[in-house]
């Protein structure tokens, strides 16, 4: 393994456990961004020391806006900032494997922190292929059908067991444990920089013992809503479930996923 990808979350990031951390304009936002940045750091110094040539790193937080970019180690090769629906991974084909830094459970997951799938302002659940499905499952999906399998989680123990349940070979970094949406036991800051370390140096060197996440094609895609839908007159391939939940079905995961945008 020569490259890898870090895609990196918000809510699962060591130090995160209320909603004004993660929030744009929130009271504690700027805590997130350099709690964000030294996991970040963390992570990219422990893959060169690994043997890592080329790293690509994507903030994938809301609008991408979160990283400090004055702060960030030099050590990878790009950070990707901003946001666009349209393409969610770029450089993914250039790259071996991914991490998934900072995640967090799919939304209904008790006693996750800050648990939600993709929006927790709009979205209430997804499934894929019928099983209930979040985030991780989601990013594993689309890596896999670039034939990148995801090496390493980080984020709480609930997410961590998410992970595990459809990626057996994965290592995760356990950074907290989830007591409720915004209730956490949190490993003490140098603690958890050492795990992100000792992780994801493990992960790479597990490299060879895993594999791409490959769902059954073609990739149906449910979402379940917060609020009465209002279809769109150019979506007309969306099926209508009910009065909040739609359905539609692409060749890939990441082709599905964008129907819905």
């Amino acid at each position: 393994m020569k490259s890898l990808y870090i895609m990196v979350d918000a809510e699962g990031i060591s130090g995160i456990y209320d909603r004004e951390q993660v929030m744009g304009g929130g009271a504690r936002n700027n805590e997130c961004r350099i709690f964000m940045t030294e996991d970040i750091n963390i992570c990219v110094e422990a893959a060169k020391e690994a043997g890592i040539e080329k790293i690509y790193v994507r903030d994938s937080h809301a609008d991408g806006r979160s990283i400090v970019w004055e702060k960030l180690s030099p050590q990878a090769d790009y950070y990707i900032a901003g946001s666009s629906a349209k393409n969610r991974w770029p450089g993914l084909d250039e790259c071996d494997g991914v991490i998934l830094l900072g995640y967090h459970a799919m939304a209904g997951t008790p006693d996750a922190i800050l648990e939600h799938t993709m929006s927790s302002a709009s979205i209430q659940n997804y499934w894929i292929n019928g099983e209930k499905a979040g985030e991780t499952a989601v990013d594993a999906a689309i890596a896999g059908d670039h034939g990148k399998p995801v090496i390493m989680v980080s984020g709480d123990d609930k997410v961590c067991a998410e992970a595990k349940a459809i990626l057996p070979w994965i290592v995760t970094a356990e950074v907290k444990k989830g007591l409720g949406c915004y209730y956490a036991m949190l490993l003490p800051q140098k603690r958890a920089h050492a795990l992100l370390r000792e992780k994801t140096i493990e992960a790479i060197h597990n490299f060879p013992n895993t594999k791409p996440y490959i769902i059954g094609k073609p990739v149906t895609l449910r979402i379940e809503r917060t609020e009465r839908i209002q279809l769109p007159a150019n979506k007309p391939y969306l099926k209508v479930i009910d009065g909040r939940t739609t359905e539609v079905s692409g060749p890939t995961m990441e082709e599905t996923l964008l129907l819905n945008y």
